[in-house]
């Protein structure tokens, strides 16, 4: 798929720790609906998470690639990766993309206590 726009990005700490955890309990990739966001979901696994159109056969609309974790060695520092737009709109839900990952998340996890 051809990109439309890419540029240098981080993912916060907290985000990131947080899929961390769920990748030790759950089958990866993990795919979560984001409510609000019609017809979209995002699908994370370690090399990359990519919010798709699942109307479009999961055509891809904005994906976090390029996860620098070589020698990572803290938990409070933000990963640096690579953004790309695959799409002329897709900036419009990136925040909401990863507020609704983090909230499903987090209610995952709760359900295994």
């Amino acid at each position: 798929m051809p990109v439309y726009a890419s540029r240098p990005c981080e993912l916060d700490a907290e985000v990131y720790n947080l899929w961390r955890r769920a990748h030790l309990h759950f089958k990866s990739p993990i795919r979560v609906d984001l409510p609000g966001l019609n017809q979209m979901a995002l699908i994370i696994d370690e090399h990359s998470w990519v919010v798709v159109d699942q109307v479009q056969y999961d055509m891809p609309v904005l994906a976090w690639v390029d996860l620098q974790l070589e020698n990572r060695d803290n938990l409070h520092l933000p990963v640096p990766c690579t953004l790309n737009f695959y799409h002329y709109m897709a900036s419009a839900v990136r925040a909401k993309a990863l507020a609704c990952m983090a909230e499903a998340l987090t209610l995952k996890l709760k359900e295994l206590d």
